[in-house]
């Protein structure tokens, strides 16, 4: 994606929500494909009691790289924990903010090669999703005897994202059979 071994930038190069959207990606060359590409994991069709949602706090970015990191984490945890068909894991935000990246070379000589500030628009490097304080970013839903693993599970997606976030906790209507 980065093409010739330059290496990712920190998180906090993209996390700010100070730019306009660029999300047109009809209108964009070269915009890769999302990392992430499974956003329902689990048992999609369970009847569970509980619903756990990770709630962001504040304005930010989350790379789509960040939230595949998240994905897996939490789906290896929770499978490992309680089984494939004990809960139902869902990513609800999709990474439609396209990230711009002006690259510039670090090396003896770069100089002579380097523009600089000069049409320094940048060219497509990766995609985020765009979250407001109070969106869901992920939900996992179990039973009443799951509950900490669930908890445990979104923590483990927290850390991967790099925003702060809190836990909700509520239940659902049961429908029975």
């Amino acid at each position: 994606m980065l093409g010739s071994g330059m290496p990712l930038r920190p998180a906090r190069c993209y996390k700010g929500v100070d730019k306009p959207p660029y999300t047109r990606m009809e209108y964009i060359d070269g915009v890769p494909q999302p990392k992430i590409t499974k956003f329902v994991m689990g048992n999609p069709n369970g009847s569970f009691t509980h619903k756990l949602e990770l709630v962001v706090l504040e304005a930010a970015q989350i790379r789509h790289n960040a939230l595949e990191a998240g994905r897996i984490a939490t789906h290896k945890y929770l499978s490992k924990v309680l089984g494939e068909d004990r809960f139902c894991f869902i990513i609800r935000v999709y990474p439609h903010q396209v990230l711009r990246e002006n690259k510039m070379m670090a090396f003896a000589g770069a100089d002579r090669l380097q523009e600089g500030m000069r049409r320094a628009f940048g060219k497509p490097i990766g995609l985020a999703a765009r979250v407001d304080p109070g969106s869901v970013v992920a939900e996992v839903r179990v039973d009443r005897s799951a509950i900490e693993v669930a908890k445990e599970a979104l923590r483990r997606f927290r850390d991967k994202i790099g925003v702060p976030s809190t836990i909700a906790v509520s239940e659902l209507g049961v429908v029975s059979s």
